[in-house]
């Protein structure tokens, strides 16, 4: 708590400095900002994403923005097509678009109450046309391929007619770099070298790097496995996007809902900190920025406080020594959304993620109950068809767990 009272302090100085005499002025001289690879632009080292815009007021995100831009963040990842992450995120950024980086996604779209990814091309230039209209601007920095987690799949991608929308948005100028986001390093390597992209959203903890070079990521076989260094296909990745200037803009730094920082719920079996996590990704060259998901004032300072923490503080390595052949924890939901969509338009990750919040405490707190309800479709709703379940890599028992909400919070 001391931690993040001092970085509280700092950041309600901060503010203050923002505001002085009326200007804006978002620099903070603790934020180091880093090249994203070749593109001309500089970002800040820690970065947010969007999962806090889809609980909050127009006011509470204009709040939010404001407390990471003073802070010196200047770079968000907006994956999500929910219309009110989207206008959330314009309404706070009206006035201030041009202090902001915006990495969007192309391919994100919202269907029925749901998010999904798609490739239908109406969805994607439909998905595409309603972020620019919500987040009230006209260009996108960086235009992000929506997830994709096999090389197979970027083979087809390359001459798809997909692809050659993405194209044509850059010549337009609609958006000004060609990213992607993956999961699978086969998969973001082969996209590395084939020259067409610029930035690289890739999954970097120290868990996801040590698993069977055999596997990938979302192989949930690969998980039976966690091996002392890191997997040679990530290694080259990591290689080949420091030597062209390739930038990787990590998530998932905490691990998939955090949990890296919980020994309980780790893969490796020990609880890290923000801050080593941070050090971890950041430490290696490729890395731009350390994409953050906090969705709290008190998340995003406690995030913020690595740019005060002493070296010692950073350091992982003595954490990491002696981590083995331990298992990964197969069958855990990360909430990556792969299961989507629902046919009932159940939102599988949100409830998974709050049924293991519940089953944490033997009454379920008002606040957790409060937000279930709150949800358009319940856990009761499901219909048991198995979609989800062969969509999911981690081999979750989503039926099972539908149940188990079911019986938790209803």
């Amino acid at each position: 708590m001391k931690k993040i009272y001092f970085a509280m302090l700092v950041a309600m100085a901060l503010m203050v400095t923002a505001c002085h005499n009326g200007k804006k002025d978002f620099t903070n001289p603790h934020m180091t900002y880093r090249p994203l690879g070749n593109t001309g632009l500089n970002v800040s080292e820690i970065s947010i994403g969007c999962a806090a815009f889809g609980n909050m007021t127009k006011e509470e995100s204009l709040h939010f923005m404001t407390l990471a831009m003073d802070s010196g963040i200047n770079y968000i990842d907006l994956y999500d097509a929910n219309p009110t992450v989207r206008d959330n995120i314009g309404y706070a950024l009206q006035g201030v678009r041009e202090h902001m980086i915006i990495q969007g996604h192309i391919g994100s779209y919202w269907d029925n109450g749901q998010y999904k990814r798609t490739r239908d091309i109406e969805e994607v230039k439909a998905g595409f046309e309603d972020m620019l209209q919500r987040l009230h601007t006209d260009f996108i920095d960086v235009g992000m391929i929506h997830i994709v987690d096999e090389a197979e799949e970027w083979a087809q991608l390359e001459n798809s007619e997909y692809m050659a929308y993405v194209k044509q948005l850059k010549q337009e100028g609609k958006i000004h770099h060609i990213g992607v986001s993956s999961h699978n390093a086969e998969a973001a390597l082969a996209a590395a070298k084939s020259g067409l992209v610029e930035v690289i959203m890739f999954s970097l903890n120290p868990a996801f790097d040590r698993l069977s070079s055999q596997y990938t990521v979302w192989d949930a076989s690969s998980y039976e496995h966690i091996t002392q260094g890191i997997d040679p296909v990530r290694v080259e990745l990591y290689d080949y996007c420091a030597q062209h200037h390739i930038a990787i803009t990590a998530m998932k730094v905490f691990g998939g809902g955090g949990k890296l920082l919980k020994e309980a719920d780790s893969p490796l079996h020990i609880a890290l900190t923000p801050v080593q996590c941070l050090a971890y990704a950041l430490a290696k060259p490729c890395v731009a920025t350390a994409i953050c998901g906090a969705k709290t004032d008190e998340e995003l300072l406690s995030d913020l406080y690595y740019l005060y923490a002493a070296n010692e503080e950073k350091d992982y390595s003595e954490a990491l020594l002696h981590i083995g052949n331990t298992h990964m924890g197969d069958h855990a939901c990360t909430y990556c959304h792969h299961c989507s969509p629902c046919p009932k338009g159940i939102d599988i990750a949100k409830i998974n993620k709050l049924t293991d919040e519940a089953e944490k405490y033997d009454k379920v707190p008002a606040n957790l109950q409060q937000e279930y309800n709150a949800l358009e479709h319940k856990a009761g709703e499901c219909i048991g068809c198995g979609a989800c379940e062969s969509r999911c890599p981690f081999n979750v028992p989503v039926k099972e767990r539908m149940q188990k909400a079911k019986e938790i919070f209803e």
